[in-house]
């Protein structure tokens, strides 16, 4: 019976092939449950010596995100990723007109990268996403199996391709490649797992040029108010 069950997995169609390895994934992560229990999300993420600290409320949308501008000046803006509305500070001035506005699309400009670079394992199903089984390959000695992900008119980037490789004992997401719409090409692994708030998260992604990390990692459903209704800096955790 067993023989017939893998047999059976083999040859099941690209597309069903795909989201039974993306729910093993999630399996692998730390299971639906406890990703739908994270209401809050904390990172920092560190490229190429740049520093960007987003802090995320999923039930309501709120977002803060704390990092310099290109003159190396701090800012903080604090807003509503589905309004799109909120305020922004620069060295602790709040922002009025223009200003405002700009730094406001600053951050929805920022959010989608930063979220996607931390979270894409968990975004597999998506609305929009379309997952196609695209074989397996060895790479090292490791059995992957590799799965082609596009986008149905949803994201700032629909054109947009990546194809994961997932590491057939562990099931985790061990490499990504991806091609964007604007013609950027991509291939990165993602070492580093560990546990977050019942979640096992990826906190490097080595490219053959640069190394992007994610630090100050938090994940549960408790924070303090203040992150979100004040531009002071706030310790946390």
């Amino acid at each position: 019976m067993l023989k017939v069950l893998i047999l059976a997995t083999l040859f099941l169609p690209a597309d069903e092939k795909a989201t039974q390895i993306a729910d093993q994934m999630m399996e692998a992560l730390g299971g639906q449950e406890n990703w739908d229990e994270a209401r809050y999300i904390r990172f920092t993420n560190v490229r190429r010596e740049r520093r960007a600290t987003f802090t995320w409320d999923r039930h309501l949308g709120r977002l803060r995100i704390e990092a310099k501008n290109d003159g190396g000046i701090p800012f903080v803006i604090l807003m509503n990723i589905q309004s799109r509305q909120g305020s922004a500070y620069v060295e602790g001035r709040q922002l009025q007109g223009k200003e405002h506005s700009e730094y406001l699309a600053r951050g929805s400009r920022m959010w989608p990268g930063a979220t996607y670079w931390f979270l894409m394992p968990f975004k597999w199903k998506d609305p929009g996403v379309t997952l196609t089984y695209d074989g397996e390959e060895e790479v090292g000695g490791v059995v992957y199996d590799k799965v082609h992900l596009t986008f149905d008119g949803v994201g700032r980037s629909p054109g947009d391709q990546y194809w994961a490789y997932v590491n057939r004992k562990t099931h985790l997401m061990d490499r990504w490649k991806f091609k964007l719409e604007a013609g950027a090409e991509g291939d990165y692994r993602w070492t580093g797992w560990r546990r977050h708030g019942g979640l096992r998260i990826a906190t490097e992604r080595v490219g053959a040029e640069e190394t992007i990390r994610f630090e100050d990692v938090f994940i549960g459903d408790s924070i303090p108010e203040e992150l979100f209704t004040s531009s002071e800096t706030i310790k946390f955790p």
